[in-house]
């Protein structure tokens, strides 16, 4: 979201689903030249090859679903922003090659609706509202508060729609290809409520759910362009030129991570001392940088800063600090969404100036505080071991890439533009469906039953997205 806001904002308005398949089409002979180059300043790209494993069970489902014999969500994970894209390619040009291989017959379009953030509208602008809106896209806005009308639309299509529907159930990116964030339990809710919509109607379609995953890996090592990116935020963190040991006992592998683990304590300890002088919070002093050769000591420091940087946000707000990271993100943005768009004014165009004075300057105090948020948010799948049980550099330059995210929030860069550090491959996972329809009768003994029934469905989805990334 670009920033800063200087002024209270109407409600932000629900944008219908108006699927056009001539918009379809057009994307559809775009995409390879998006996948591959950047047309928009927040959208990397620079993919030029993707491939899919177990397609043929996504193409059978298809065949099923247009006979009317089964109901289904697909389920993917969402790394990076390009995911969709890499979806779209999937149901658009691999599973109908699929079919014919197979010779599974299926009808076009292949393609499916989808949940998308509301948010993501208001920083890259309306006409992706409506882009959305001709192929499929339902928004929704991420928060404790149920948004009752996406909800309900995504339900109607789940259980009635001429497509199925996708979803993301981590609910954002997370900037890592081999790691989960924990799932929301939104989609297992939906499957439980397509099995109880389809009862009522008295049809028999078994409701699945499909978990895909999405990996991506660079075609050759950008080692060089890695090196360029991490002088770069030495710089413009203002990091003390000290010296990296060259000798014959370190590899390439372990100066990278030597320089990272540097650049990370560096910016923590800045980072402490920013929010313990100006936010009065309690944090112990770090020690020298100069001993930050493992991130071990880090992690624990980093997350002890992220709970501080959403303390300060959820004491302006009145929370307490309960839930996960993700938990606390959600509920932040909810609150400062409320500040800013505001649906208990009238139309806030009439206000007299003293009350529209008061409205703009709680819109940018709460966009102010949601920045602590939204630095959280960069990090919140960060762990100890992530670059050393596995010293590649895609693992590298996603650790590097989500400080240069942070880098850029803080100088106040709009819609920064991710460097592109080579050209990429993205690798397509199609998992087994989860049947929801067998879970549906246990769910129903009381309320108690129904929420375990959720988080067992969640737990299950979450450990099937963590099967297909670790092959």
């Amino acid at each position: 979201m670009p920033r800063l806001i200087n002024s209270t904002q109407p409600p932000l308005k629900f944008i219908p689903q108006s699927f056009n398949p001539l918009v379809l089409q057009i994307l559809r002979w775009l995409l390879p030249m998006i996948l591959r180059y950047r047309t928009r300043p927040w959208l990397p790209a620079g993919i030029v090859h993707i491939e899919a494993k177990n397609t043929k069970v996504l193409a059978g489902l298809y065949q099923q679903f247009q006979a009317g014999k089964i109901r289904f969500l697909i389920a993917f994970r969402h790394p990076e922003v390009e995911d969709p894209l890499c979806m779209l390619y999937l149901l658009s040009r691999i599973v109908p090659k699929v079919a014919r291989q197979q010779n599974i017959p299926l009808q076009n379009p292949i393609h499916s609706y989808f949940l998308y953030d509301r948010g993501m509208t208001v920083w890259a602008g309306n006409w992706l509202g409506w882009l959305f809106s001709q192929v499929g896209g339902v928004p929704v806005r991420r928060g404790r508060r149920l948004d009752r009308q996406a909800i309900q639309t995504a339900r109607e299509l789940f259980a009635n729609g001429r497509l199925p529907i996708a979803v993301a159930p981590e609910g954002g990116t997370n900037g890592h290809s081999s790691i989960v964030s924990p799932l929301e339990p939104g989609v297992a809710q939906m499957g439980f409520w397509c099995v109880e919509d389809l009862q009522k109607a008295n049809r028999s379609e078994t409701v699945l759910i499909v978990p895909i995953a999405i990996q991506y890996r660079y075609i050759k090592p950008p080692w060089s362009k890695l090196d360029w990116l991490l002088s770069k935020l030495e710089a413009d963190s203002g990091l003390p030129v000290l010296p990296i040991s060259h000798s014959a006992i370190h590899s390439q592998e372990e100066i990278y991570h030597q320089r990272l683990c540097r650049l990370a304590e560096y910016l923590i300890a800045e980072m402490e001392e920013f929010y313990r002088r100006f936010y009065h919070q309690d944090i112990p002093k770090s020690i020298s940088i100069e001993s930050a050769t493992s991130n071990q000591d880090l992690i624990p420091r980093l997350h002890r800063l992220l709970d501080k940087a959403l303390q300060v946000a959820e004491q302006y707000f009145g929370f307490q600090s309960k839930g996960n990271f993700i938990d606390r993100c959600r509920r932040l943005e909810e609150a400062g969404w409320n500040y800013i768009y505001r649906e208990d004014l009238p139309d806030i165009n009439t206000l007299p100036p003293f009350k529209r004075g008061l409205a703009d300057w709680v819109a940018q105090e709460a966009d102010l505080r949601m920045l602590h948020m939204r630095l959280v948010e960069s990090f919140v799948a960060v762990t100890t071991n992530y670059i050393e049980e596995q010293p590649t550099t895609e693992r590298f330059a996603e650790t590097a890439l989500l400080i240069f995210d942070m880098l850029s929030r803080i100088k106040d860069t709009k819609l920064p533009g991710r460097p592109s550090l080579g050209w990429k491959k993205a690798q397509i996972t199609v998992g087994e469906p989860i049947t929801v329809t067998e879970r549906w009768v246990s769910s129903q003994a009381d309320k108690q039953a129904a929420r375990q029934a959720v988080t067992d469905l969640t737990k299950d989805l979450q450990v099937a997205l963590e099967k297909l990334i670790a092959h």
